[in-house]
């Protein structure tokens, strides 16, 4: 996976079980005329990258990224062989999480390749490799190959790339005055998403801009320019698709007969139930069988499968395309918590789902307010001082967001007073918590809900980890120390009380901690992605089977485990000890069920754990009189899967139909419209 790729989808980088990356000492020193192309977003700069030819005609790269104290350190040198294509790719150094160490060759018809966690080979056909710690300015290569073969390029290890013209162009002006006309195209078969980049007038890579984006120097200033272009490109993508599932045939009354039923409010199952939603609301719940079907009316046999509420994503971000959305629907997710939405994509979505014009789950989001500061999070709105946090709090209660959440940078001596105004106008407080600032402080001051285990695990580590908690020791430092914790201790007992006694509410997200702590070392998918094997372009699954997080100096991957022990029991000391518990992914969404399913492991019951992605989630967004359970007069959030989940867990990946808002939506077949390509296992 290109380094794109990396920071947009939130897919972690190739590391190593043992080896060392290349020292940043011997990487490449970029000479004065190297082109310089910015990684920023909207909250400032992260990084550079630069791009150079050698006296021997191959190109060079170099990168530096220092994104929230994730720092990245590689260069790569690409060499071509007589069909223009690369014959030998050079990658050293480090990602932000690891080793980015990799070679590929052509030799003798012979394609090989090698990162830390897999080596291959194959015929070589002209096909292009497409690196898994590649620089995005090496896209270049890959635009090239694309045009070469009429729009569609075989990859290897394997996958096909698509580069799609949306006919749309824009002319920017860099703060030096130059001029250049640049295209939107949308690149396929690399992701679940086609991604927007834009050209230049000879066809080359120019840039990209999501959240994040990679932009020529001088030109940080477009960044408005080219985001509002790709969203009327973007619009007009998605609009048509969620058309074809919110026809009137999809808005008839369906009846759900003989289904088991999951009851999130008295956190039990029913067998032989039917279940009747007309005009988006449940209208009857009865024994199978009682419910007469009536003309016009869509029956569903539920004989063998399990009914239960639209699952909630209580930590879903998204940004300006709808894919993500889309995506969320077809696996059974109908409304999610953004902690940490860009006010404008909000807004948007939200006015083109009441208008009809968008299929999307509901969505109760807070903004991020952070200090300016180098570390700030990308996609906050950045402040200076008191009065300015307080005026952020404001602005978004004015655009009628759900909360505020406050992250590592901010200045904790504003936390109060922007959060009393924020309980003023009727806003949830959540988040990071900033350095130098341990989570009970955070609660005192104001915090509904503490975002991320890690954070609340910060209570017990040293203070020179809570003073760096804005950088990387946000997570090394649990990775280091959590296995000194001791959960039985008073320490714990007295933080976990408090927190219940203030109705504090905790976000995990495990599984990004399972992912990055103790994934497989064997070169095959984490447990979250698992059951999507073979389902997702190559490209995106190399960059899922790496390893985890690079091995800290005087660890052992026994420590990791050890660690990661103790933040999966916080999470069944927290539950026992009374602490509202919702389940979030900051991820993709698909990673939710092996959210619940780690809060089994964790001690909680089936039904409890099922409870934290319906009803305790609805209850927190404050609208449990409508959503969260299966109840007469509730709106009409169902999801239908192929099995009992009673029995087993996993069968919550299977799902089959969805219910939003009386919307009957076959999943299976959305799933592949969408970018996913089949049904998990």
């Amino acid at each position: 996976m290109t380094r794109l790729a990396l920071l947009t989808t939130a897919l972690f980088a190739s590391t190593a079980a043992i080896a060392q990356p290349t020292p940043v000492e011997e990487l490449m020193v970029p000479p004065e005329n190297a082109e310089k192309w910015v990684f920023l977003s909207e909250a400032g700069v992260h990084g550079e990258q630069y791009r150079w030819q050698l006296d021997n005609g191959c190109m060079a790269y170099r990168d530096s990224t220092n994104l929230r104290g994730w720092t990245g350190e590689t260069d790569e040198t690409v060499c071509y062989g007589e069909d223009g294509l690369p014959e030998t790719i050079t990658i050293r150094g480090k990602s932000p999480f690891g080793v980015a160490d990799e070679t590929y060759v052509v030799e003798d018809g012979v394609a090989r390749w090698k990162t830390e966690t897999e080596e291959g080979e194959a015929p070589y056909d002209g096909d292009f490799y497409w690196a898994a710690n590649g620089l995005t300015l090496a896209f270049n290569d890959a635009i090239g190959a694309i045009r070469a073969s009429e729009g569609e390029l075989k990859l290897l290890p394997s996958g096909v790339a698509r580069l799609e013209p949306t006919g749309r162009t824009l002319e920017v002006t860099s703060s030096q005055g130059e001029t250049e006309t640049i295209s939107l195209h949308y690149l396929s078969g690399v992701g679940t998403q086609p991604y927007p980049i834009w050209l230049d007038d000879d066809d080359s890579f120019f840039g990209f801009f999501s959240t994040l984006g990679l932009l020529p120097e001088g030109y940080e200033g477009i960044i408005p320019q080219l985001k509002a272009v790709q969203a009327q490109a973007g619009l007009e993508a998605t609009a048509a698709l969620s058309a074809k599932y919110m026809n009137e045939q999809a808005r008839a009354p369906v009846l759900f007969d003989n289904v088991k039923l999951f009851d999130a409010e008295a956190r039990t199952f029913r067998k032989a139930q039917a279940v009747l939603v007309e005009d988006g609301e449940i209208t009857a719940i009865a024994p199978a069988g009682s419910i007469a079907a009536e003309a016009g009316m869509r029956v569903v046999d539920g004989t063998g499968k399990t009914l239960l509420p639209g699952l909630w994503d209580a930590h879903a971000h998204f940004g300006q395309d709808d894919w993500k959305l889309l995506q969320n629907i077809a696996s059974g997710i109908t409304s999610y918590r953004s902690p940490g939405a860009e006010m404008e994509y909000v807004v948007d979505k939200r006015e083109r789902a009441q208008a009809g014009t968008l299929l999307a789950p509901d969505i109760y989001a807070s903004a991020i307010v952070d200090k300016q500061h180098p570390l700030a999070a990308q996609g906050a709105m950045t402040v200076s001082s008191e009065a300015e946090a307080i005026a952020a709090v404001r602005e978004i209660a004015e655009a009628g967001l759900y909360g505020v959440k406050f992250y590592t940078s901010m200045n904790p001596d504003w936390i109060a007073p922007a959060a009393a105004v924020a309980h003023e106008l009727g806003l949830h407080v959540s988040g990071h918590v900033p350095a130098t600032m341990r989570p009970i402080e955070a609660v005192r001051a104001g915090y509904d809900e503490i975002t991320h285990l890690n954070f609340a695990l910060m209570q017990f580590l040293p203070q020179e980890v809570v003073d760096a908690s804005n950088t990387n020791q946000r997570l090394e430092g649990p990775i280091t120390y959590a296995k000194d914790v001791d959960l039985d201790s008073a320490e714990v007992d007295a933080f976990i009380a408090e927190l219940a006694q203030r109705g504090t509410v905790v976000d995990p997200t495990i599984t990004i901690f399972e992912d990055m702590i103790v994934p497989p070392r064997d070169g095959t998918l984490p447990k979250s992605a698992k059951a999507w094997e073979g389902l997702w372009p190559a490209t995106m699954e190399r960059g899922m089977k790496t390893g985890g997080y690079k091995l800290l100096d005087g660890l052992t991957y026994d420590d990791y485990q050890a660690s990661y022990d103790v933040m999966v029991g916080l999470i069944g000391k927290l539950h026992e000890g009374g602490v509202t518990l919702v389940a979030g992914t900051d991820g993709q969404g698909y990673e939710l069920f092996r959210e619940i399913e780690i809060y089994e492991e964790a001690g909680l019951s089936r039904a409890d754990a099922l409870a934290t992605a319906t009803i305790l989630p609805a209850q927190t967004a404050g609208v449990a009189d409508r959503s969260g359970s299966i109840e007469v007069g509730k709106e009409g959030d169902l999801i239908l899967v192929d099995g009992d989940v009673e029995a087993e867990l996993g069968a919550l990946r299977r799902v089959e139909t969805v219910v939003l808002n009386g919307t009957v939506i076959d999943a299976r077949k959305m799933r592949r419209d969408v970018g996913i390509g089949g049904d998990p296992k």
